[in-house]
């Protein structure tokens, strides 16, 4: 995290789930991205998704990027109980057509590398012709049908689903801590849950 916070900045930054530096969206387009990022969120209680779209520099550094902005960036809109170690987010960088998911290690049960790639892989060929909203609503489509079938999966298996880190005593003053820019040292854990529809 040191490394890059050199490269970045060490100070928190206040965004919104959908931050389009970049301008690639038009407003009906963000309408249409959030109503999808809420609806994972609320399928997905314990899970938030956040967009960042901007000139990332490098290629190199797109995934050193998106692993400082979820550890630092207070997402504005996104509730208090959802802390950043259970946020999904991806990086958009439409000048040097690269894209990025990162998730919160408290994803890390269920949620690989692989997983991230394939959510990617589905808006490729979109991004290639610069139609971003399209590419972005596939890859939020495969994002949201990978974690159904990791909720299935964790009902039947839960144990291969439990994750390692004991649970604080105070989640909320903890979370409240993260949006206010202080890092906690232990966090809650997750387990993602469907809501029935």
């Amino acid at each position: 995290m040191a490394d890059s916070d050199r490269m970045f900045g060490d100070s928190g930054l206040k965004l919104h789930s959908l931050t389009d530096t970049a301008g690639i969206f038009r407003r009906n387009d963000r309408d249409r991205l959030e109503d999808e990022m809420e609806r994972i969120g609320n399928d997905f209680p314990q899970v938030f998704v956040a967009v960042y779209t901007g000139n990332v520099g490098e290629m190199a550094n797109l995934r050193q990027f998106g692993f400082w902005l979820l550890n630092r960036a207070s997402f504005e809109d996104v509730p208090v109980e959802k802390p950043n170690e259970a946020g999904i987010l991806i990086v958009i960088d439409p000048d040097s057509k690269a894209a990025g998911m990162t998730f919160g290690y408290l994803l890390d049960p269920f949620l690989e590398e692989q997983d991230t790639f394939n959510c990617l892989s589905r808006a490729h060929a979109y991004w290639l012709e610069e139609r971003y909203t399209e590419g972005l609503l596939k890859c939020l489509s495969q994002l949201q049908k990978l974690l159904r079938k990791r909720s299935r999966q964790a009902r039947r298996d839960p144990e291969r689903y439990e994750r390692k880190v004991a649970i604080p005593v105070a989640v909320g003053d903890l979370v409240r801590k993260i949006r206010e820019g202080n890092r906690p040292t232990v966090v809650p854990s997750i387990e993602v849950k469907e809501v029935a529809r």
